[in-house]
C-alpha cells in the first residue's frame, strides 16, 4: 500500500544516498524557464548537488549545471525547500576537478606556525588647536 504522504522526489528505500562533501562553491544553473543565474552550492556528492540560489526551482524541472572544472551537465531538481534546491546530474561529478578548480589547497594547521609579535603603531595625538602643556590641577580647559 502506497503512503499519500510520501514525497515522489524521495529515494526508495533501497537506493542509497551518495555521501555529501561540505564545501562552498560558485556555480551556475540554466534552464528554459528562468535562463542562467549563479548558484551556491553547499554539498557535493558524486551524482548531485545541493545549494541555493535567487529563484525558486520546480521538482522535475531539467537544469544544466555548470561547475568549475567540469563540461556542463544536465541534471534534475529533487527537492526545493524555499529557494534551496537538491539536484541530481545525469554525470558523475569529479570532486577532485572541482577542488583543483578553485585552487584549494589542504595546509596543515601545524605548518603555519611562524608566528610574530608585531608591536603596535606608535600614532601622534596631537590635534591642531591643542597646546601640548600639562594642565595644573585645578585648570581644565583653556586660559583666561
Amino acid at each position: 500500500m502506497s503512503n499519500p504522504e510520501a514525497s515522489p522526489a524521495s529515494p526508495a528505500p533501497d537506493e542509497k544516498r551518495q555521501p555529501r562533501q561540505s564545501r562552498l562553491v560558485k556555480a551556475a544553473l540554466a534552464c528554459q524557464r528562468l535562463g542562467r543565474f549563479d548558484v551556491t552550492l553547499r554539498n557535493v556528492s558524486l551524482t548531485g548537488v545541493g545549494g541555493q540560489g535567487p529563484h525558486i526551482l520546480q521538482i522535475g524541472e531539467r537544469m544544466t549545471l555548470f561547475l568549475p572544472g567540469h563540461e556542463p551537465m544536465l541534471g534534475t531538481v529533487r527537492w526545493v525547500a524555499g529557494t534551496r534546491f537538491g539536484l541530481q546530474t545525469d554525470r558523475e561529478i569529479q570532486t577532485m576537478r572541482l577542488r583543483a578548480a578553485h585552487n584549494d589547497t589542504i595546509i596543515a594547521a601545524d605548518s603555519m606556525a611562524d608566528f610574530q609579535i608585531v608591536p603596535p603603531p606608535r600614532v601622534d595625538t596631537w590635534r591642531p588647536g591643542l597646546t601640548r602643556a600639562t594642565a595644573l590641577p585645578g585648570q581644565f580647559g583653556r586660559k583666561r
